[in-house]
């Protein structure tokens, strides 16, 4: 799935407001951690992740890998919070604009 970056600007408006849902501590990506991403993925569409692990390029490699893991689009991150996006293809939640 490749978002246009007016979906993309949608998708961060939508997600500035939301809290973090999952947590990744010091243990990084484990296959509990993406279990619980993809449930909550699933159920939400559009959720922040906060990655509290060692320095800025672990941290971008723990999201990215989490968001390939989950077949989710990385849409942004700031600091230590990435904003993951996936669309539920039985119950749409989100509309995205066409352009």
């Amino acid at each position: 799935m490749t978002l246009t970056q007016n979906q993309k600007k949608h998708l961060r408006r939508l997600g500035h407001g939301l809290q973090p849902v999952v947590l990744i501590g010091q243990q990084g990506l484990t296959d509990a951690v993406a279990a619980e991403t993809a449930s909550a993925l699933a159920a939400h569409e559009l959720l922040k992740v906060k990655a509290r692990v060692g320095d800025r390029d672990l941290r971008a490699e723990i999201l990215s890998s989490l968001a390939e893991r989950t077949q989710a689009e990385l849409i942004q991150t700031i600091g230590n919070v990435g904003l993951l996006y996936k669309k539920n293809k039985e119950l749409t939640k989100i509309l995205l604009p066409d352009t």
